[in-house]
């Protein structure tokens, strides 16, 4: 059974930051790529961070530019989320995805990309 377990949220003050990780176990997805995403109350979720793997090129939502660095360690299937410069917008359950296999770079920021997915982990930034 795949899993993908989350851990690393919390509350944090504005200008904080705080880091994701995403445990995937049940499968190996060395080769294909995972990402994060975000859901904000009366939102609909979207795409925040992804890592190819292949390459190792990452590709980020332009609101969390030059902010977030997704990151990940194959030996351990293990993807990161590096938050810097929290702001009050990016408060949000935050998931972990992964493709169940290659994908075209244009739906590395798609969810519909993903076949694997997170319960989620909450991010609370106080202004």
């Amino acid at each position: 059974q795949v899993q993908l377990v989350e851990s690393g949220g919390g509350l944090v003050q504005a200008g904080g930051s705080l880091r994701l990780s995403c445990a995937a176990s049940g499968r190996t997805f060395t080769n294909y790529p995972m990402g994060w995403f975000r859901q904000a109350p009366g939102r609909e979720r979207e795409f925040v961070a992804a890592h190819s793997s292949i390459g190792g090129r990452t590709y980020y939502a332009d609101s969390v530019s030059g902010r977030f660095t997704i990151s990940r360690d194959n030996s351990k299937t293990t993807v990161y989320l590096q938050m810097n410069s929290l702001k009050s917008e990016d408060t949000a359950v935050y998931y972990c995805a992964a493709a169940g296999g290659y994908r075209t770079t244009a739906y590395f920021t798609k969810a519909q990309g993903y076949n694997y997915w997170g319960q989620g982990t909450q991010v609370t930034v106080s202004s």
